[in-house]
């Protein structure tokens, strides 16, 4: 059993569907997609690859001081940006005379994805290497280190969400990086309540973010169970369904602010929901052997254990359901049997897999749908593969009332994660 309650009083949210908590839900409500061609490598349709991208986000109208951008990858951006609206919606102030917490008491926990390298940014440093039309490697250490912005390194390092953040709120208590893929953002979140738990902090800023549009993951798509190209790229990842054929890469990042309910009460804060349990399962993959699903089934059980809940308590599931053939199978297999007939939701089919950001983004769905007790349809579900015996809410909206949700992501490499919240 959790010892102490905590509970959600703010979050932020960027993502190819919507930049803010209004646009995001409107859009998983009616079924939209941010799927598209991206914008990169080449102006011939026919090459670009299919992505999502957040619309109409530029670091300067939101980072304070704008020189700060110079060491902020597109990744960071998008970290920063959402904790700030988190920070923001909680009616946390965390600067000046009227600052509503310690600083020795506000922490971050941030997952972060690999950040991959800005080619434009380097492409002085490869030219200065070139003689004669040949590559001199010889010359790196000289005349292309010279081309080099010389805090380039702070762009790139996955900490530097979490330490941004941290600088921008003037949070002075725990702060650490989670990299674990998809499983990131819950895997931060758990840590920040275990933070909270365990005395450290009383307010924990966490979440997550990904770019996997970069050029540099773009380039090993291969390894990511790709969708292949559609004419019409809206038409993928499809969730669950008989038709699944793999995903598509996008950015995102969600943010979120954890507190002591104590805290938050004597504040006067909103509360969104409280965590009621949550668990992580490890089920190793090594070599050529795929997981086999029993991460995830020991996972949800742990959570309901922890939460003092059975399977029937459970509104709903929001699923990873990436939209591949073995991760939706084992998935659906382990939610049918903990959970049986509980109805089921991927956001994936909305804007694919976002690398680190995945889980909080998609954990900000959960949040809206226990404040108006509509649970959004999966999008790219038409009909549910045999293979995966779950009851997949897909169409339209479906009404709920139990005020308690399950959030599940997972890796490839067989690490799950299970979060229950509750309505508060």
């Amino acid at each position: 059993m959790i010892t102490t309650e905590v509970v959600l009083t703010g979050l932020g949210v960027l993502s190819p569907v919507g930049i803010d908590k209004e646009s995001f839900r409107h859009a998983l409500l009616e079924g939209q997609s941010g799927i598209g061609l991206l914008n990169i490598h080449t102006s011939d349709p026919s090459l670009r690859p299919m992505g999502s991208e957040v619309p109409d986000f530029h670091a300067k109208d939101f980072v304070k001081p704008r020189k700060n951008i110079k060491v902020m990858s597109r990744d960071i951006q998008l970290a920063f940006v959402s904790a700030c609206r988190a920070s923001t919606d909680a009616g946390l102030i965390t600067e000046g005379d009227t600052r509503t917490v310690d600083p020795d008491r506000l922490g971050v926990v941030f997952g972060s994805d690999l950040i991959g390298a800005e080619v434009d940014m380097l492409l002085d440093a490869f030219r200065a290497g070139i003689h004669n039309g040949q590559y001199n490697f010889d010359q790196w250490g000289t005349d292309a280190m010279n081309e080099v912005f010389p805090l380039w390194m702070l762009k790139f390092l996955p900490n530097m969400p979490a330490c941004q953040i941290a600088i921008g709120h003037d949070a002075r208590g725990p702060s650490n990086s989670v990299t674990l893929c998809r499983g990131s953002s819950l895997a931060a979140i758990i840590e920040a309540v275990r933070t909270i738990e365990r005395g450290a902090a009383d307010v924990m800023i966490a979440g997550g973010c990904g770019n996997r549009v970069n050029q540099d993951f773009q380039t090993r798509v291969k390894s990511y169970f790709i969708a292949p190209r559609q004419n019409d790229p809206c038409r993928v990842p499809r969730p669950f369904d008989i038709d699944r054929c793999g995903s598509i890469l996008g950015e995102g990042s969600g943010a979120f602010v954890l507190e002591r309910r104590e805290f938050a009460e004597a504040r006067g804060a909103k509360i969104y929901a409280t965590i009621r349990g949550f668990a992580e399962v490890n089920d190793p993959s090594l070599h050529k052997i795929r997981p086999t699903g029993k991460a995830i089934r020991d996972s949800i059980r742990f959570a309901l254990q922890r939460a003092g809940l059975t399977s029937n308590d459970i509104g709903f599931v929001n699923a990873d359901g990436i939209g591949a053939e073995h991760d939706d199978r084992i998935e659906a297999e382990a939610i049918q049997h903990v959970l049986g007939n509980v109805p089921v939701i991927s956001n994936k089919g909305n804007f694919g897999d976002l690398g680190s950001g995945t889980g909080a983004v998609e954990l900000v769905s959960v949040i809206l749908s226990l404040q108006d007790g509509l649970i959004p349809p999966t999008r790219n579900h038409e009909k549910t593969a045999p293979d995966c015996p779950i009851n997949v809410v897909h169409g339209k909206p479906a009404a709920f009332s139990s005020p308690f949700v399950l959030k599940l992501n997972q890796t490839r490499m067989g690490r799950s994660f299970a979060l229950i919240l509750e309505k508060s």
